[in-house]
């Protein structure tokens, strides 16, 4: 069974899609970020469930999509790590730290 870790940078991430959401709706900002931890508990049984990010296209690297996020993970010896959460309407370019 896999254990899944949140990255400080996908921690944050889900503290500033809150805060966006929420200058509209506190209740539909839970609600989102609720549906990040609800959509990874996959992952615990299904690891590789995710497909390969193709702007980087590194193996490891690999995807989930939540509404309109893009939850960006990889596995690593029955860990999975949960790099970032990267709204799917943004280039995904080298800024976006994965490390």
């Amino acid at each position: 069974m896999e254990e899944i870790i949140w990255t400080k940078l996908a921690f944050r991430d889900t503290i500033d899609i809150h805060n966006y959401i929420a200058k509209d709706s506190e209740l539909y900002a839970r609600k989102t970020i609720e549906s990040f931890f609800e959509r990874v508990k996959i992952l615990v049984k299904f690891p590789n469930a995710g497909r390969v990010v193709p702007e980087i296209n590194k193996r490891p690297i690999k995807e989930l999509i939540e509404g309109n996020y893009r939850i960006i993970y990889t596995n690593k010896k029955h860990k999975i790590y949960i790099l970032r959460i990267h709204h799917s309407s943004r280039l995904i370019t080298k800024s976006l730290k994965l490390k």
